[in-house]
């Protein structure tokens, strides 16, 4: 791992600038007094940042590192988080904590969260951050196909490749998980649905079920390993990472070419944090070059686009061409709601033709 900065506190603007990637102006003076501020406090405890989850251990080893950052995590859902924050309020046991997308909104509307932008603000897309800095997606997943070579010679590229397969599909268990009630969203976005329509999507899975092509085997590392999955719809980071795991020749990972879901990932920080400067450098380190960097190192799409990978690491994750035609959620409301009638309909609609 690459020391970006001194432990030292008398840190110059220009070094500040260069670890952060950020031109030399006045932000360098109060990013000089953030790091201070953060190495007092000497530690950062975060909730759902585990060290196996998107290679958060290599930011929580370069925050040690470099700014001498004590670190503690404990693992839990995004429900979990907001609410652990809500309740402790002012006895607050952690500082930062990092949520689906779909929760982000639910996080800033219960007063649970303080806002900061880091230096890097003006290179996160617009839909991808909230305009007063309480939220901004640091990593996406995309709805993806994983493909098991050995059995299937064509890995589909596409929805209707998929649909005009002889191989067996799995989505895992619609209306429980959420990478499989994404899988149906992107498809619902692929044949001209959208949050609020999913008819076209469960249109798409009863024919599959009708040709008796839908598969209830788990989507699972150890699914693949065994051979008993063909080809499985899951987010991108999941499967490039269980793809290598296995056996990189031995799966085919494609994003479908005719449409389908991106989403991601948000730090929050603890409105009643105990550490809030170190929380705020965490956010800032995992928006800097090197932190997003550390991101694709565990399989998570950084969402700068302006970064340089290191070959090794680009080489991990699917060419840039393959995402245009994706599209995040924008009708959060309409999504919730139509999620929430999707086991009901996906019993009537799909299951009721399988064989």
């Amino acid at each position: 791992m690459n020391t970006l900065l001194s432990r030292s506190t008398a840190l110059s603007a220009t070094l500040i600038a260069t670890s952060f990637s950020a031109s030399v102006t006045a932000k360098d003076a109060s990013l000089d007094t953030l790091i201070q501020a953060a190495q007092k406090e000497g530690a950062v405890y975060s909730v759902g940042m585990p060290d196996s989850w998107a290679n958060w251990k290599g930011t929580w080893a370069d925050l040690q590192a470099n700014y001498g950052l004590k670190h503690q995590d404990t693992d839990m859902s995004s429900a979990q988080e907001i609410a652990k924050f809500e309740a402790e309020k002012k006895s607050a046991t952690a500082d930062i904590g990092d949520i689906g997308f779909a929760f982000a909104r639910v996080a800033v509307k219960k007063g649970v969260t303080q806002a900061y932008k880091p230096t890097t603000w003006d290179s996160i897309p617009d839909w991808a951050k909230d305009e007063d800095g309480h939220w901004a997606l640091a990593y996406t997943g995309t709805i993806s196909f994983i493909t098991n070579n050995n059995q299937v010679k064509n890995a589909p590229k596409s929805w209707d490749d998929l649909l005009n397969g002889d191989y067996k599909v799995t989505v895992g268990n619609v209306g429980v998980a959420a990478q499989a009630n994404n899988a149906i969203l992107a498809a619902a976005f692929a044949k001209g649905g959208d949050e609020s329509n999913l008819k076209p999507a469960l249109k798409f899975f009863s024919k599959l079920a009708k040709q008796g092509r839908l598969s209830f085997t788990d989507p699972n590392m150890a699914n693949l390993e065994k051979g008993e999955v063909e080809v499985a719809v899951m987010w991108d980071f999941n499967a490039l990472n269980y793809r290598d795991k296995i056996d990189r020749d031995r799966f085919t990972v494609t994003i479908p070419q005719d449409g389908s879901v991106i989403s991601g990932y948000t730090t929050i920080i603890n409105k009643y944090a105990q550490n809030p400067n170190a929380a705020k450098l965490a956010r800032e380190y995992i928006f800097s070059d090197q932190g997003q960097i550390n991101l694709a190192e565990g399989y998570a799409r950084p969402i700068r686009s302006n970064v340089t990978l290191p070959k090794s690491v680009q080489d991990k994750l699917l060419s840039n061409d393959l995402y245009t035609n994706v599209q995040p959620v924008t009708d959060f409301k309409a999504w919730e709601k139509s999620a929430r009638k999707l086991p009901r309909q996906w019993q009537e609609s799909v299951l009721i033709h399988q064989q």
